[in-house]
């Protein structure tokens, strides 16, 4: 496959990179560094190479006459104009399930750290304020109500850890999912009024686009904590930050955030949130088998086999 011509669109990890330059000719990032470079070599181009960060519009694919398929390393694929290209006929693939405990590990653990104050914890000790006190009471998470803003892979594995805790869980989605044990709540607002907790793992994209604004904070109310690992556009940020700045929000736990890696300066100066740096997948055995798994969907194209795992338009009916 090393006369297949690849645009990467991403700035990959080393296994990844080393899989897809030892496999094809790879021109990575062309399109950002080198236009001009890139014009030369675009009719030659047969794939991109994505993470759930890339940007892949019509535009670009547009551009990619020979464009076959389009890789995304990641589960959420967003940024890829999907309806562009299956009017090309272009397959596009993405890594899910591989990610799926890691993920809700980190919803877990963001959702524990926020509750029981973990990073204010370790400031408290290290700086030395043990010596003149106690820490400020956390809360409780056994037993507490948990809502999830979207109930698909993600969502149910995040489900069955909370149910380890004994956690009251309801959830919403754009349909009731038939069979889960978990009570339903048809919007957002509704299942944030009945929670202590609300996690958020629905898909990014315009559908859900602010779908956690001011009404939803509102209704989590003063003592409720919002755990986003999602995307950051699903969040209202502005609306975030005034809610807790206010009150009328308890606390927070980001993994994503609405111009990453910018954070706003006014959530960084909040002592009752808790910030990562979008590291939901972000473990060694994890990574390898996403980039195995979107290497392995090149791999089966060229080689003429369906591919492994196609986003849902493009699986066969």
């Amino acid at each position: 496959m090393s006369d297949i011509h690849v645009l990467g669109a991403a700035k990959f990890s080393p296994t990844y990179l080393s899989q897809l330059q030892a496999a094809f000719a790879l021109h990575d990032r062309v399109h950002q560094t080198d236009p001009a470079g890139f014009a030369t070599i675009a009719p030659s181009i047969r794939a991109v190479a994505a993470s759930g960060e890339s940007r892949v519009d019509a535009t670009l694919i547009a551009a990619l006459p020979a464009l076959e398929i389009i890789s995304v390393f990641g589960v959420g694929y967003d940024g890829v104009d999907v309806q562009a290209a299956r009017e090309r006929g272009v397959m596009v693939t993405h890594t899910p399930n591989v990610l799926n405990d890691d993920v809700a590990d980190l919803a877990i653990g963001l959702m524990l750290c926020a509750a029981r104050q973990l990073q204010a914890a370790d400031r408290h000790v290290r700086g030395g304020h043990w010596l003149q006190g106690p820490l400020p009471l956390g809360r409780k998470v056994s037993g507490a109500r948990l809502g999830i803003v979207g109930m698909g892979r993600i969502g149910q594995v995040i489900a069955r850890r909370a149910q380890a805790f004994d956690m009251r869980i309801a959830y919403t989605a754009r349909a009731a999912r038939p069979g889960l044990p978990y009570a339903y709540h048809a919007d957002p607002v509704s299942l944030a009024a009945e929670c202590d907790f609300l996690i958020v793992i629905t898909p990014g994209g315009a559908a859900t686009r602010h779908l956690i604004d001011a009404r939803v904070l509102q209704a989590l109310g003063p003592k409720g904590i919002l755990v986003n690992v999602a995307r950051g556009s699903v969040v209202d940020e502005n609306a975030l930050v005034e809610a807790l700045e206010s009150g009328a929000l308890g606390g927070a736990a980001l993994d994503v955030f609405q111009d990453e890696p910018r954070v706003p300066q006014r959530l960084i100066g909040l002592p009752h949130v808790v910030l990562a740096p979008h590291i939901g997948s972000a473990t060694t055995q994890t990574r390898q088998a996403m980039a195995d798994l979107a290497f392995g969907n090149l791999r089966e194209h060229f080689a003429g086999r369906p591919v492994l795992s196609p986003v849902p338009e493009c699986a066969p009916r």
